[in-house]
């Protein structure tokens, strides 16, 4: 990837985190993916030097910096060869707490986002469910007040990761059903509740996946479980608009890690190209080699400018009011859609030039097709960023 352009943050936490990534080689992650084994030694290593906490504030114990340089994080703990799978172990850890660092109470956050970023709790974000999907605003999962000091939660959660092993979720749920409220954004509030497996009236169950499976994704059942009051992040029925502070966020991260990903997969390619010899000459010096990996580069080359853009401009808007959060919400959007094209197909490209050593476990790449299909399909179709680029970029009729 070339380098120039980053500022000397961004490129000090480049080298930062590849010292980290450098202790777990691939080998690592081939093993975890096949044992479906969580990663949490990479985890602890990652919080033992307080990466966890970049993008919160200082005095919480973050970094203080920007999501600009934590997308430079997730970035290139991909591209050391970790994968979604290295990428997912602290993704939410670092997007999902940027609306409780900004809308928490005083008490919350200083006695959850110290532990989240010294490792001691883990968390996990608890919005998609299976009959609504994408349309956030009919969400189903309801929040409803038992007395004074307790809400009762009844309803189910999908695709829920690292629901295995957290000990917090940061969930949205509806406090006003969806009928009695004026417009469909109200009504929805968002919590920091514990993830207690062994109170009554929360059942997690894994999903058998096909990629990033040392990484586990589940389905979360409520009934009737209850959580105190004091959970709720900011007022009630606010939670639509505490939550898109962190949308844009995590779209900007997934961006950064299907770069990485793609960089990966071509590093592999343009290696096995120079290295495998058919008919006296590597096979890199073939066009039909050479050309489709160069055109994979160019793609991933533009897809990162497009995912630095969006990351500055999401932390310029942090400081400048005048930014219109649409703005941001196009930028985002339109980079995570190109780096998760832009990676797929550096990532096909990398294990069509293995021929078929690309289908073998021990070359990677068949690990890294597998697993950047998720920033294609999570947390949002390549379709509604299309729509809504369409609507908001545009100006054309909104068709969803």
């Amino acid at each position: 990837m070339e380098l120039t352009g980053f500022s000397d943050e961004q490129l000090t936490v480049r080298d930062a985190v590849s010292n980290i990534c450098s202790r777990f080689p691939n080998t690592y992650w081939q093993e975890h993916d096949q044992k479906e084994q969580d990663p949490t030694d990479f985890h602890a290593a990652l919080a033992k030097d307080g990466w966890l906490g970049i993008a919160l504030p200082e005095h919480l114990g973050g970094g203080g910096l920007g999501i600009s340089e934590a997308t430079m994080m997730m970035q290139t703990i991909t591209q050391s060869g970790a994968g979604m799978a290295g990428a997912q172990a602290i993704h939410a850890n670092v997007y999902a707490t940027q609306p409780l660092a900004k809308f928490g109470s005083e008490e919350q956050v200083n006695e959850t986002i110290p532990k989240i970023i010294n490792g001691t709790w883990r968390t996990c974000f608890g919005v998609t469910e299976p009959n609504t999907g994408l349309e956030t605003l009919k969400l189903k999962t309801l929040a409803k007040k038992k007395d004074e000091h307790t809400y009762t939660v009844s309803g189910q959660k999908i695709w829920i990761t690292c629901a295995q092993v957290a000990s917090k979720m940061i969930l949205l749920a509806r406090t006003t059903p969806l009928e009695e409220v004026k417009k469909s954004s109200q009504g929805l509030s968002l919590f920091c509740i514990d993830l207690d497996r062994g109170h009554p009236g929360l059942d997690v169950q894994k999903i058998k996946k096909m990629g990033g499976r040392a990484v586990d994704a589940n389905e979360v059942f409520f009934d009737n479980y209850d959580i105190p009051a004091s959970t709720r992040i900011g007022a009630e029925n606010d939670g639509f608009k505490i939550i898109l502070h962190g949308m844009n966020a995590e779209r900007c991260l997934l961006a950064g890690e299907a770069l990485g990903l793609g960089y990966a997969a071509l590093e592999k390619a343009v290696q096995y190209a120079n290295d495998r010899v058919v008919f006296g000459r590597p096979i890199g010096k073939n066009q039909g080699i050479a050309h489709p990996l160069a055109d994979a580069w160019m793609k991933l080359e533009a897809a990162k400018l497009a995912t630095y853009h969006a990351a500055r401009l999401y932390d310029a808007s942090a400081a400048d009011e005048s930014i219109p959060m649409h703005s941001v919400g196009v930028a985002a959007n339109s980079a995570k859609y190109l780096a998760a094209e832009a990676a797929f197909t550096a990532c096909e490209r990398a294990v069509l030039t293995h021929g078929g050593m690309g289908y073998a476990m021990e070359y990677d790449v068949e690990r890294y097709l597998r697993e950047i299909l998720v920033p294609r399909i999570a947390p949002v179709s390549r379709e509604m960023i299309m729509n809504y680029v369409g609507e908001k970029a545009l100006g054309l009729p909104r068709s969803y």
